[in-house]
């Protein structure tokens, strides 16, 4: 499940001005949201399910996963899926910012609050309105804030800085953490009385060493985007450098696997077509002579065919186009194969 692809246009990060909405059919944005989530494991499509669930509510949810397995991702799914998808999608990084700028950015100021307020500032729980609040790297807070974020959770109500008329809070709250909360709670570095808040409906991204099915498709996606940056033309994996690709552990999850394809696409030659096991990095080179490795041509052949038409919605030119074959072979191909 990667963070692969562009959110729709009512997403804005943290450091920019969060949008009110834009006149995009709710459907179409789900659709798009969908699309960015790359999934065949298993795992991963029972997660989905769960989020389409939660989608509908207005509960909090808790993400937890690893760096780089998709927490964000999730966390906008879960905003485009729900009943207000054309309301604000606010994201802040909480480890990013000191304590005090965080505040300010969190609750807004009034003029005067402080030394150099000259007007007044909107923060980020009130410009998520009635949509979605993504508070990133949740485990980060000070004690203080987390005292100040549990008040409002509590009363669904803040003051801006320097302020003295309360306004709601109307907006969901997500929480993304690759922090073990609950052994925090335990060393006392985080409250309890937080997480319990917070862990309303609780939600783990795997992994991507443990959804293994996931990285042939996944590659291809990122492929398909890093050959446009790139102005390349359409780039596809040879059946060896998508099997050590498969076998390999991936300590840094999505990020390190785009990380590898885009230095695999920057560096390979104009004339070249295909990503080859050469063009990998030894470490994931020799991953291929694991365990999961032990699949014939033929399997190989055939999962990457059912891959790539799974990411082509089933398009069959398109899928062709990737594989670089005939849409002839490839419908021989499927008939062989039974796909």
């Amino acid at each position: 499940m990667p963070r692969t692809s562009k959110t729709p246009r009512t997403h804005r990060k943290a450091a920019g001005s969060p949008s009110s909405g834009s006149a995009q059919p709710a459907n179409l944005l789900a659709t798009v949201a969908l699309s960015a989530f790359v999934a065949t494991d298993p795992l991963s499509l029972k997660l989905i399910e769960t989020a389409r669930r939660v989608a509908s509510t207005g509960s909090i949810v808790l993400i937890h996963g690893e760096s780089g397995t998709g927490k964000d991702l999730l966390a906008s799914l879960i905003h485009y899926l729900g009943p207000s998808p054309q309301e604000p999608l606010v994201k802040i990084d909480c480890a990013s910012l000191p304590h005090d700028l965080l505040e300010s950015e969190l609750f807004g100021f009034e003029r005067g609050a402080f030394t150099g307020a000259n007007q007044m500032k909107r923060g980020r729980f009130e410009l998520a309105g009635y949509g979605t609040l993504v508070l990133d790297g949740i485990a980060s807070l000070s004690l203080a804030m987390q005292a100040k974020l549990l008040r409002v959770i509590e009363d669904r109500t803040f003051d801006r800085l320097g302020g003295t008329k309360p306004i709601r809070v109307s907006a969901r709250i997500i929480a993304l953490t690759n922090v073990d909360l609950a052994a925090a709670v335990a060393a006392r570095a985080f409250r309890e009385d937080l997480f319990f808040r917070l862990n309303v409906v609780p939600l783990e991204v795997p992994p991507l060493r443990e959804r293994a099915a996931d990285v042939g498709v996944i590659a291809t996606h990122l492929l398909t985007q890093i050959s446009e940056t790139h102005s390349r033309p359409q780039l596809r994996l040879a059946p060896e450098a998508r099997m050590a690709l498969t076998a390999y552990s991936f300590p840094g999850n999505v990020r390190e696997l785009r990380n590898i394809l885009e230095r695999s696409v920057v560096t390979l030659p104009a004339s070249q077509s295909q990503i080859t096991l050469d063009d990998l990095p030894r470490n994931v080179r020799n991953a291929s002579a694991g365990p999961r490795s032990k699949q014939t041509l033929e399997e190989l052949e055939r999962d990457y065919i059912a891959e790539i038409l799974d990411h082509t919605r089933g398009k069959k030119s398109k899928a062709a186009d990737i594989l670089g074959i005939t849409r002839k072979t490839l419908l021989e191909k499927r008939k062989k194969y039974g796909l």
